[in-house]
């Protein structure tokens, strides 16, 4: 019997997180130990999954099967191709150094990990799920967590009642961590209704009774019957995508967030929207998905505009990093709309570099505000000075995020530029560049505000660099960045071998 490599990654931070709640109270060093551990033999098996995956096999590897209701074609399946090898890696470095950016969590921090390590067991679950139920299952297991980890451990912002709104914001708590914390989870819940229904949908259309992806795609439903698919599948999991204008939840979520939890919100939750539109929207419904593409596509291309003009506009460092997500993730869609093996590349290189730049973003977010007090923008200056190494991670996550050769989001960026322009809608090209320039403009600007310029030592003598286990974070995922700016091929060739199957099966075999 072969070992139960996948099982094993999915397993690992849930039995973490049994153990942390069990034995954890009042043990703080007991619980940071079991997380680093768990999380650790997750990462590991996962590095062990990129080496030895076959780069020549199209489909699913590592297959795992245990039938649960025959009668029902349900079963716990299990298996990766070459985009979920990258998003599996992704979630486990982005878990492993969350573990070290929530270091000095006092409050309930045996709950506090206990809860996020069940988040990323739902999360691994849905990347390797191949069984449309307990993928569903993952899917809740893994949003619902955010509620109780924004609602008890965030932050609120104090957003002054003025003007004709005063009233609204005094009623709904506008900036306070509960509002966020309801909005997400509302949003979500809504989102999962779609989800549901074109599972079942699928289910009962199907020739036999069956959940399984792998019989689903061997299947051709009616073309009307796809694209209503398509549309739910869209939908439910666009809104975890943050597709416009059902982002809203996403920059208020993420600004409430402890550091953890936004790096896992963005960094992962935000990809596993866009893996559920590309691994059943278009994988299940692939010409539905031909036919509804321009929408798709003319929507990412909001996104990404809307969200580069936003992120200009705040003055509060969590949502500058916010609506940059919400800007990235519009590449991501983009790259899958424009229907090309290379576009399609793109998309999913990006969801693996903009998972690492946002993680790192965010944890040095949590730095900042923990050794200054403020997110405020206008409020800081010079802090490079005080924090260099804070700096340097900074200004590799921003070059990354503007797109500079030799860095992650250079080759996620040009591969979708070029797919775009390969596409049947070329001008989706020209609104994607635009979006691009102005994310340089904001990421410059917010560097040279934070970290250069002069420094109020009366009031930020006391900070520091990071230290300790906050380096780990810091160097960890800019070293990444680096790494696969440099040696892209390591994940792109596993991702080319599943794109190219992927457009295959939606556009059919080239001539």
């Amino acid at each position: 019997m072969k070992f139960p490599i996948l099982s094993m990654i999915v397993l690992s931070p849930f039995l973490g997180a049994i153990l942390i709640t069990f034995l954890g109270k009042k043990r703080p060093k007991l619980v940071r130990l079991v997380a680093t551990i768990t999380t650790s033999i997750s990462l590991l098996l996962s590095l062990y999954l990129l080496f030895i995956f076959d780069k020549s096999i199209p489909g699913y590897q590592f297959l795992e099967k245990i039938n649960m209701v025959e009668s029902l074609g349900l079963s716990y399946t299990v298996g990766i191709d070459g985009m979920s090898l990258a998003l599996v890696l992704l979630t486990a470095i982005i878990i492993f150094s969350g573990v070290f950016a929530s270091w000095t969590i006092k409050e309930r921090d045996h709950e506090f990990y206990a809860l996020l390590l069940v988040l990323v067991t739902g999360v691994f679950g849905v990347f390797v799920s191949l069984d449309l139920l307990f993928f569903f299952l993952f899917y809740e297991l893994s949003v619902l967590p955010m509620y109780l980890l924004i609602g008890i451990w965030g932050s609120s912002k104090k957003i002054p009642p003025k003007g004709p709104m005063a009233k609204m914001i005094i009623d709904l708590g506008l900036g306070r961590k509960e509002y966020a914390a309801m909005k997400l989870t509302l949003y979500l819940l809504f989102g999962s209704a779609f989800i549901l229904v074109g599972i079942l949908a699928l289910y009962f259309k199907a020739p036999h009774p069956t959940f399984s992806i792998i019989e689903l795609e061997k299947f051709s439903f009616p073309l009307g019957f796809q694209k209503l698919v398509f549309s739910f599948f869209y939908f439910g999991f666009g809104i975890l995508a943050g597709i416009w204008p059902f982002h809203t939840w996403s920059p208020d979520g993420h600004a409430s967030a402890p550091t953890a939890v936004s790096m896992l919100h963005a960094g992962v939750l935000m990809k596993l929207g866009a893996y559920g539109v590309v691994r059943l929207g278009m994988g299940l419904s692939s010409d539905g998905a031909s036919e509804l593409a321009i929408i798709v596509g003319t929507i990412a291309i909001i996104n990404i505009v809307y969200g580069a003009f936003s992120a200009m506009a705040q003055t509060d460092l969590k949502y500058v990093i916010a609506y940059s997500s919400v800007s990235h993730m519009g590449i991501v869609m983009l790259g899958a709309a424009t229907l090309t093996e290379v576009g399609m590349n793109g998309a999913i290189f990006q969801m693996f570099a903009h998972g690492i730049m946002t993680g790192l973003f965010f944890a040095i977010v949590g730095l900042v505000y923990e050794k200054s007090h403020t997110r405020e923008i206008r409020e800081m200056g010079g802090f490079g000075k005080k924090m260099p190494g804070v700096a340097t991670a900074f200004v590799i996550g921003g070059l990354s995020s503007l797109g500079l050769p030799g860095l992650s989001g250079f080759v996620a960026e040009i591969l979708t530029f070029l797919g775009a322009w390969k596409s049947s809608f070329q001008w989706w090209l020209f609104p994607a560049v635009l979006g691009t320039f102005v994310t340089a403009v904001y990421v410059l600007r917010v560097a040279k505000l934070i970290f250069f310029g002069q420094l109020d030592e009366g009031r930020y003598s006391h900070l520091s660099d990071a230290q300790g286990p906050e380096w780990v974070s810091l160097i960890l995922l800019s070293a990444i960045l680096i790494i696969f700016g440099f040696l892209p091929f390591v994940l792109l060739y596993p991702i080319d071998i599943t794109s190219v199957g992927l457009i295959h099966k939606i556009m059919g075999p080239g001539p």
